[in-house]
């Protein structure tokens, strides 16, 4: 599991304009639209590693699906959109997966193009544009992962302030988990999207104990004894625990509540293949291609409409976790997210 192409470095994006290229006249049919993909032969993408969200298995079924070959390249988000911007007409790549805080800015700079798939309707509207430039093909929610070493293991948010253990977090203001777990914490503790303060205060408690560790936790430091809690995505969490052994650590969304937020994927508009990323969107929306996702420990955006078989659903956690986990609302957070380096800096890292 890659999770350093999720490393969002926010300060690199401009938000100025750029002129909208209309995307190259599509076909009128979803039979239409399948048979210009297959002419178009190839589909290249950005921050789709095989081993991301089992985006491996994804890439297959579409490459067997329409007979065309597929390479990718692991960036982050800002570095995906960076690329889609700089190229413009001279595009390499055709399509991409982001953070959902990236996908209105794409459509601003108008190096997007919508496509709206067959199960578009079935998409929760937080979770989509209007326009279809973005949409969540599975979501991450913001959990604990416990060595079971600890004698008192964190159920709460508030529980974590008066621990013995130590804390992972990550690279907090630059890694979209790292960021959303402030979120979380925040939203948990009486804040929200417009009010971190909550969050930085226990964090900032956290680092006066010296209980706070700036790496994220991942299967190499787990299986090294580094971590007794870390909180990272519950699809992170659940791949981890199952690398490193699910006699060794517990996997739970905390019970004051937690964040949902997850990737999109964006469809370059300056785009040489258009069909055929309209085509990936339309797999990965289909039955087949969200249950790729779960085997993948991601949680589809259709889970509530597709039947998982068991082998897909012993990777995603109870629906019963997730009651007090909310949504993120993306145009606040897209705007909180870019302050938020400055002030972990001043009032939690300087605590340390």
């Amino acid at each position: 599991m890659l999770i350093t192409r999720r490393t969002i470095l926010l300060g690199l994006l401009s938000t100025t304009s750029l002129a909208f290229l209309p995307a190259p006249a599509g076909a009128e049919t979803l039979a239409e639209l399948e048979e210009a993909a297959r002419k178009e032969g190839e589909i290249v993408s950005l921050g789709c590693p095989d081993d991301w969200a089992n985006w491996g298995a994804q890439w297959k079924g579409i490459m067997a699906k329409y007979g065309v070959k597929h390479t990718d390249t692991d960036m982050s988000s800002a570095e995906e959109l960076q690329k889609f911007e700089a190229e413009k007409a001279n595009a390499s790549a055709d399509f991409g997966e982001i953070g959902i805080e990236f996908g209105p800015i794409a459509a601003k700079k108008g190096i997007s193009q919508p496509y709206k798939p067959t199960n578009w309707e079935k998409i929760p509207a937080w979770a989509k544009d209007e326009e279809g430039h973005w949409m969540l093909g599975y979501t991450g929610t913001i959990s604990f992962i416990v060595s079971k070493k600890v004698a008192n293991p964190p159920k709460t948010w508030s529980d974590l302030a008066s621990g013995d253990y130590k804390v992972a977090v990550g690279d907090v203001g630059k890694a979209a988990q790292s960021n959303a777990l402030v979120l979380a914490a925040a939203i948990a503790l009486g804040g929200g999207e417009d009010n971190l303060q909550p969050a930085l205060d226990l964090f900032a408690k956290l680092a006066e104990q010296k209980r706070l560790l700036t790496i994220g936790a991942n299967p190499g430091n787990m299986e090294k004894g580094e971590i007794e809690v870390g909180i990272v995505w519950d699809f992170n969490a659940l791949n981890y625990r199952n690398l490193v052994g699910k006699d060794k650590f517990d996997v739970w969304i905390p019970s004051e509540g937690s964040v949902i937020s997850g990737y999109t994927t964006t469809i370059n508009a300056y785009s040489k293949r258009p069909n055929i990323a309209k085509m990936t969107r339309e797999f990965i929306f289909s039955e087949e291609g969200q249950i790729n996702f779960a085997r993948g420990f991601a949680r589809p955006i259709l889970i509530d409409h597709i039947t998982l078989p068991p082998d897909a659903a012993e990777n995603v956690l109870p629906k019963e976790q997730y009651a007090k986990a909310r949504p993120v609302n993306s145009a606040l957070w897209m705007d909180a997210a870019k302050k938020l380096g400055r002030a972990w800096q001043d009032q939690v890292l300087s605590k340390m």
